[in-house]
């Protein structure tokens, strides 16, 4: 992603009010100009307010959607430095209220300032030493209860320095959004060229222990037509997941013609089945299920010509729950205007909360086999990782995926803001597991 350049011909001169920056060697100049300061990182696409601050309680708050009065709460911004060098950071907040005072935290480093002297204006915190690339973030908190709100959906940092020389990655504003979902990331798995037709495709999903973050879709069973996995919907929901589109290109379903439109065939007990939208639309099935971390799943599809039609196709998945013990059956859906077996199978990992952006969230994909017309099953050994547009135009660079370390199978990993980053278009190849499915297609429900 490009740099976000602001170029001011107005020099604003500031004069602020320092009680003291704690531990900070380095020299604060009471005048600022913003031309010094070519790289903006706005708080709309970068920033939280996180509350709870111990690492397995913490929570996240959107900026427009929190009242920042709670001493507690602390607003954080993230960006990342691909150079070491000098830092100078200028904070700008033009809408705060005035008589607020703020406590500033960076490279644990402090400084306190009142919104009376940056009112309008830019506030000098001073030059850091950056010693290694990667993310950094930085932390305002309120000091003191007062009637006056922070507006930080309008505020922003400003840097300068040596270490701005090189790539300063954030979200820009053709990203506030998807930048604060965070970076989805996928594995494409490669079909040996012997196998026919593919009828079936089989998955097995894994999420270690606190990764199971609220927002998460942990997709399993990916084709041309649609998806199937299972999501952390809240705290005290959480879903298995299977959607197909229709043909009719459109985020509204009830523009669909009827002709176009995906027909349910079946759904398993205390399955909802309605229509989707706002990312193309079609068919939605999904099962409340309270699926556990550290738990292995798995995933089944078929996909198959429909029987006496020469342009529809057929759309079946089930769900394998070990404390169940049995295969249930999620949906079966019928699609026009298409004939063909299961294409482009894949998996992928996405938050859908941009509440839970800041929060690593992490999957291990395992044992994937496919089973062609003549009844072959294959494994899928060979997976080529790739991410999304807000990755690769470096909106957000904390993404990651390939083998799983310990285990015969693939990871991948989003969000957090965690500086290993997988090159996007690389192939991984797992070793063979040899553990193929043992499934009596006739019991199926």
């Amino acid at each position: 992603m490009s740099h976000i350049r602001l170029i001011f011909s107005i020099i604003f001169l500031v004069v602020v009010s320092i009680d003291h920056l704690k531990g900070d060697p380095s020299k604060i100049s009471d005048d600022y100009s913003v031309e010094n300061a070519p790289v903006i990182v706005p708080f709309a696409g970068n920033s939280w307010f996180v509350t709870n601050g111990g690492q397995n309680d913490r929570d996240f708050h959107d900026l427009r959607r929190f009242n920042h009065q709670d001493t507690l709460a602390v607003l954080r911004t993230w960006f990342h430095l691909e150079k070491p060098g000098q830092l100078e950071i200028a904070l700008a907040l033009p809408n705060a209220s005035e008589g607020m005072k703020l406590e500033v935290s960076f490279l644990d480093k402090n400084k306190s300032l009142h919104t009376a002297s940056i009112n309008q204006g830019v506030a000098s915190l001073g030059v850091f030493d950056i010693d290694a690339t990667g993310y950094y973030h930085l932390d305002i908190r309120r000091q003191c209860t007062t009637d006056a709100t922070l507006h930080a959906h309008s505020g922003s940092l400003q840097l300068s320095g040596s270490a701005t020389e090189g790539r300063v990655s954030f979200s820009g504003e053709e990203f506030f959004y998807w930048g604060r979902r965070g970076p989805s990331v996928h594995l494409s798995y490669q079909v040996p060229e012997e196998a026919a037709d593919i009828l079936y495709f089989y998955n097995e999903v894994t999420v270690p222990e606190g990764n199971d973050v609220v927002g998460s879709f942990y997709m399993a069973n990916g084709f041309g037509q649609g998806y199937f996995g299972f999501q952390v919907n809240s705290r005290n929901e959480r879903r298995v997941l299977f959607s197909v589109w229709s043909p009719y290109q459109t985020d509204d379903p009830t523009e669909i013609p009827e002709d176009q439109r995906v027909e349910n065939l079946k759904r398993g007990e205390g399955v909802v089945v309605n229509d989707f939208g706002n990312e193309g639309s079609g068919g939605q099935s999904f099962l409340r299920y309270n699926w556990e971390a550290e738990v292995t799943y798995s995933f089944l599809l078929k996909v198959e010509p429909a029987k006496g039609f020469d342009d529809k196709t057929d759309y079946t998945a089930w769900f394998f729950a070990p404390e169940v013990g049995e295969w249930q059956l999620i949906a079966s859906w019928r699609r026009p205007l298409i004939s063909t077996y299961a294409t482009r199978v894949h998996s992928f990992l996405e938050n859908f909360s941009t509440r839970t952006g800041p929060v690593a969230r992490k999957a291990w994909y395992n044992n994937q086999w496919v089973m062609d017309t003549g009844g072959n099953w294959f494994e899928l050994t060979r997976a080529r990782f790739t991410a999304d547009a807000t990755a690769r135009a470096g909106a957000r660079l904390d993404y990651a995926g390939g083998l799983a370390h310990g285990d015969n199978g693939f990871f991948m990993k989003n969000c957090g803001f965690f500086n290993e980053r997988t090159p996007v278009d690389t192939w991984f190849t797992r070793p063979m597991s040899n553990h193929k499915p043992e499934i009596d297609f006739s019991q199926l429900p």
